[in-house]
């Protein structure tokens, strides 16, 4: 019996059209927003998609823990796995560093909007231009 319009196939993607779809939001947040701890949260989402796009393809049907034995032929790999336990932990260092940033622009400029920094750093011949 086959399925209609080639649903399995749909369904057996879905990780990556999430993954693709957060990719594409973090981007978006990154790039549009003023605010710089908005800027983080899109990072926070973007790197997220990085994490799905390497685990989805490490788990595979059927296969058991990389432990030999006769019983079993087909093994997941580890590798995707041990590399998303370093990323994370990247990941959250690089949040703390651009938290601790933002922090320190707030206290040098008063405001965490990109727009009102590049316009407090203009200085006062940039309002003359208008």
């Amino acid at each position: 019996m086959s399925s209609p319009a080639g649903l399995p196939g749909l369904l057996g993607h879905f990780s990556y059209f999430v993954t693709v779809f957060l990719l594409v939001a973090g981007l978006f947040i990154v790039i549009a927003r003023g605010n710089l701890i908005k800027k983080l949260v899109g990072l926070g989402v973007f790197q997220t998609s990085v994490y799905l796009l390497y685990i989805a393809p490490g788990k595979l049907v059927g296969g058991t823990p990389p432990i030999i034995s006769d019983a079993y032929t087909v093994y997941s790999n580890p590798l995707p796995h041990v590399l998303i336990l370093t990323a994370i932990v990247v990941g959250v260092a690089t949040l703390a560093l651009g938290l601790a940033l933002v922090v320190r622009i707030h206290d040098a400029y008063g405001t965490i909007e990109e727009d009102e920094i590049l316009l407090q750093e203009a200085g006062p011949s940039a309002d003359e231009d208008r």
